[in-house]
């Protein structure tokens, strides 16, 4: 469904935050788009008021699918609906299997930068999730991926072995480097999801860009992601889970359960290691598997309890992960998408979890 009727301007005023550190008093929606320019027929503008950040982002997000797989249009729906009223408009889709391309044409719904569906090795990821294959035939999926997403490709870069008994690498070195340079070659990005420390060195020096969940992260390791310039996106209110997933495995799989554990009982030192170094690191939560949508503001709670300072985690999730992405914040001439809340989220960023307006295509919608 797309909406085109004429709108008024919308006349956003009190403390606009167009950087951590720049703050404008007011800014203006004409025809869906910012301007700082005072608009004719402003006499008929609607007008809020309020903190203002730029539409928030969740780089690690998953809509069209759930616990099972694939899931229909009205959940999808229902999903990114969730998503907006967290004040998220702005959604990295790190891998799914349904065909979401119908939601650029809702003016209502958060816009989603998509990786194409998971990349994994046979057997070794969540049944439903991901395109199943072998190392022989990663560059052609990747290809395939690279061409369908919007500049991002998905690898699922480990998983349990069942024959060892624990996470382990899913790809050979070689395989993993040409692909990357293919996704590289058509204009795309390449992520994967890593738990474990065994994959990490050898898809960082082959030239991926990010890490998902990243707990594997050691001291060795983290110098040759502020080397290559990698981003992480920590996951933490999925990292939570551990724990239960370590107990629900015990019985079949000791070693991995007990390795779980162990990496979830240092997430807040690995995180908090790797951006004492400088490793870029981004807010993601994960929604759509197992986990609810609207968590956004959990993650970046989490990222504070890590030891992020807080307006760093804010950029997290605003202009810095804006800029990653390579979409606009509160720019002149930009979508008009945009948080209003009632007190600074900049001084305590539980403040996003109540978002006072949410507006989106310069369109006030809660």
């Amino acid at each position: 469904m797309s909406d085109h009727k004429p709108q008024p301007p919308l006349h956003v005023k009190g403390r606009v935050l167009v950087g951590p550190d720049e703050v404008r008093d007011e800014l203006w929606a004409v025809g869906g788009r910012i301007s700082f320019e005072r608009p004719p027929g402003a006499d008929a503008a609607v007008t809020v008021s309020g903190w203002v950040l730029p539409g928030l982002v969740d780089a690690h997000c998953h809509v069209g699918l759930d616990r099972h797989g694939p899931v229909d249009a009205a959940t999808s729906e229902k999903q990114a609906l969730t998503d907006r009223e967290a004040g998220t408009l702005l959604v990295r889709d790190a891998g799914s299997p349904s065909d979401t391309r119908w939601i650029d044409d809702r003016q209502d719904l958060p816009k989603i930068i998509r990786a194409g569906r998971h990349i994994a090795r046979t057997r070794r990821y969540i049944r439903n999730y991901a395109h199943e294959i072998e190392p022989g035939d990663l560059v052609a999926l990747v290809a395939q991926e690279a061409r369908r997403g919007d500049g991002w490709v998905k690898l699922v870069g480990d998983w349990i072995d069942r024959e060892a008994g624990d996470l382990t690498a899913c790809w050979p070195r070689g395989e993993v480097e040409a692909a990357i340079a293919e996704a590289h070659r058509l204009g795309a990005r390449v992520t994967a999801h890593c738990f474990a420390e065994a994959a990490l060195t050898d898809l960082v020096e082959a030239g991926i860009d990010c890490i998902e969940h990243a707990t594997g992260l050691t001291e060795d390791t983290i110098p040759l992601f502020v080397e290559r310039g990698v981003a992480i996106v920590p996951t933490l209110v999925n990292i939570a889970t551990f724990p239960d997933l370590a107990a629900g495995g015990e019985a079949k799989f000791p070693r991995w359960s007990a390795h779980m554990r162990r990496l979830h009982a240092r997430r807040y030192d690995t995180v908090r290691a790797a951006y004492d170094a400088g490793v870029p690191v981004f807010v993601g939560t994960d929604a759509g598997g197992s986990l609810a949508h609207g968590l956004v503001a959990s993650e970046v709670t989490e990222l504070v309890t890590a030891g992020i300072p807080a307006r760093d985690a804010l950029s997290a999730t605003a202009w810095g992960a804006r800029a990653w992405l390579g979409r606009p914040g509160l720019e002149e001439g930009a979508p008009a998408d945009l948080v209003v809340y009632d007190e600074d989220p900049r001084a305590d960023v539980r403040v996003l979890a109540a978002p006072r307006h949410v507006v989106l295509n310069g369109r006030v919608i809660g």
